[in-house]
């Protein structure tokens, strides 16, 4: 498939690629780099990467295939950093949550002889960091290609092999539907989770000690999605601003809907608003997002 797969930023995601890679065996030669020294020294410890180099430049001379997966804030920086040190023919992808703002970033660079094939694995956890990584964690899991119509169809190929080598199911759309349903399946959820997290905690001490305490199961899923990277939620949250502001504007509406049926106790409204949120729930499951088993399967 590729020869030398070269990856910028190790984190989660970074650091799973090269586990997957290597549990894989189908791409010879693996190259890191991450300009957190912190991070370097994680993966030299760690033994994640073929070989560690210090400067993305050395890390992309040789590249069949280029990986960035930094934070989207850091994407440009990237990008500008290897445009002059990228072999002639070679794919560059990435694992943007966002692809607007990296493609505007790519097309204003005018690559040449380069192949630009953008790439979402919609997988992940709540943990960040190299020593979160998971070897499995794509297995199962969609992958979102969003190449424009100049793209070679034979890279396209090349990239959905790479990451279905990973276990990942692989889908391809435009950046623009990527960044509206994303925008209603992930970025919203994390705004009503970061919300939930505020309001729960915005008691006196002692209520919110107990809070803590009696945390049940719907709270404590929430603060599981609210302890997300920080910095990568504030990068999507500014990069598809428009799109998640809209859904923003959709969700209080239906809130005030709802908080109208709380207030006049109108029983039919409320029970159809439930039975319709439990129809969505079974459509998440029959299409084997999630699983039926009490708890969500948790344990």
């Amino acid at each position: 498939m590729f020869k030398q797969v070269s990856i910028i930023g190790c984190g989660l995601i970074g650091s799973s690629v090269f586990r997957a890679l290597k549990k894989d065996g189908s791409v010879k030669k693996v190259i890191t780099f991450d300009s957190d020294k912190s991070v370097s020294e994680i993966i030299k410890k760690e033994n994640l990467s073929d070989k560690i180099v210090s400067s993305p430049e050395e890390a992309v001379s040789n590249a069949d295939l280029v990986l960035i997966s930094t934070p989207l804030s850091g994407f440009e920086s990237a990008v500008n950093s290897i445009k002059k040190h990228l072999k002639s023919g070679s794919i560059l992808t990435d694992t943007s949550s966002v692809k607007k703002g990296a493609d505007l970033i790519i097309k204003k660079l005018n690559l040449k002889n380069i192949s630009w094939i953008p790439s979402h694995p919609v997988a992940g956890t709540e943990k960040s960091g190299p020593t979160e990584g998971l070897s499995d964690l794509f297995k199962d899991r969609w992958t979102i290609l969003t190449p424009d119509s100049k793209a070679k169809e034979s890279d396209v190929k090349k990239v959905t092999l790479f990451w279905e080598s990973m276990g990942s199911k692989v889908k391809i759309m435009s950046a623009v539907d990527h960044d509206k349903i994303l925008s209603i399946t992930s970025h919203l959820p994390h705004v009503v989770a970061y919300n939930i997290v505020k309001t729960a905690m915005g008691n006196d001490e002692k209520t919110n000690k107990d809070v803590i305490r009696y945390s049940a199961g719907g709270l404590r899923d929430f603060t599981r999605i609210a302890a997300s990277n920080p910095t990568m939620w504030k990068d999507i949250f500014i990069d598809n601003s428009d799109l998640i502001i809209d859904g923003i504007n959709k969700f209080s509406k239906s809130l005030d809907e709802f908080k109208k049926a709380i207030t006049e106790k109108d029983s039919k409204k409320l029970l159809e608003i439930f039975e319709k949120s439990k129809e969505f729930r079974e459509a998440v499951i029959k299409a084997g997002q999630d699983t039926d088993k009490p708890g969500f399967g948790r344990k």
